[in-house]
């Protein structure tokens, strides 16, 4: 008497080869693609039609050249750590930056869109040493030493007075800015010496005569002599994108960053950006040209 469920080799065969290639295609619908990031651009392939997942793990900012910085060409959508991209058309390779809102770093992407491009999430992993310089390095290395230490801090700018005690206060002053706006309280790091200070919450006109763009402060924080001033920076044009210049900024400022800078046509989510000034001994409308910042308030400056 046979068993009732025997089953020749041939079936078992046949069985086996059925359930490898259903965990090999289980396995490939959840397959991560891992980058890493190491100060060069990161290539990256995009289906038409199908949106891809590009994991970062902090909260991120994403900055598109005009050429698909158009929701008919490429929809972006950025939350929790991970921006969903999704190509309604197919495009050439455009560099794309992205900068992460924790700690301001800056992460350039080659991004092309064809019609059979891979869907897996990509994962971005950022190497410890990918931003670290040191006289030992290669050629490309001491090429990025040499522009960022180009134009040297003097000590006054840091800590006690000197150039061995720490970040120059103006950079600590705007890391502690973007932290404190961004990022969540917990990682925040504390200091005795930064305090923050009132500042105007009404519009600046004036300040990128340039662009047509809204100005309004958002807050301010000191570290004598030093204030840094975090302004909201909104394109009023619903018909133009705009890169953003620092050079442009009307105003007598120690330095300037922007926490992108690109800004998007009026009415889209990359409209408006968030621009970092710091200013010495004194603070924003010292600064602003004409002198007392001809400040004017916000509904006036609107359309």
């Amino acid at each position: 008497m046979q068993p009732v469920h025997s089953i020749d080799r041939g079936h078992w065969r046949a069985l086996l080869g059925a359930l490898v290639a259903s965990l090999m295609a289980v396995t490939s619908a959840h397959a991560t693609d891992i980058r890493h990031w190491k100060r060069e651009p990161i290539d990256i392939k995009l289906p038409v039609g199908t949106e891809r997942i590009v994991v970062f793990g902090h909260e991120v900012r994403v900055g598109l050249p005009p050429n698909i910085a158009n929701p008919k060409v490429l929809r972006v959508q950025s939350t929790g750590g991970a921006v969903y991209l999704k190509a309604k058309k197919p495009f050439d390779t455009q560099r794309v930056q992205v900068q992460d809102m924790q700690t301001g770093q800056i992460l350039l992407f080659d991004l092309s869109a064809v019609p059979q491009a891979s869907h897996e999430t990509v994962k971005i992993q950022v190497d410890r040493d990918s931003t670290a310089t040191s006289s030992g390095s290669g050629d490309s290395d001491q090429a990025t030493s040499d522009s960022v230490q180009h134009k040297p801090v003097p000590a006054e700018a840091f800590p006690g007075g000197s150039i061995h005690q720490g970040a120059p206060i103006p950079v600590a002053l705007v890391r502690h800015a973007a932290q404190a706006l961004y990022s969540p309280q917990r990682i925040v790091a504390g200091s005795n010496r930064i305090h923050r200070i009132a500042v105007e919450h009404r519009g600046i006109s004036g300040l990128l005569p340039a662009y047509p763009v809204a100005a309004k402060p958002l807050a301010a924080w000191r570290e004598a002599p030093y204030t840094v001033t975090a302004i909201e920076i909104t394109n009023r044009d619903p018909n133009r994108t705009f890169r953003l210049d620092p050079r442009n900024l009307a105003g007598d400022f120690y330095a300037a960053s922007f926490m992108h800078d690109t800004v998007g046509p009026a009415g889209r989510l990359a409209d408006t950006t968030t621009l970092f000034t710091v200013t010495k001994n004194g603070a924003l409308a010292d600064a602003l040209t004409p002198p007392a910042g001809d400040l004017a308030t916000e509904a006036d400056d609107a359309d």
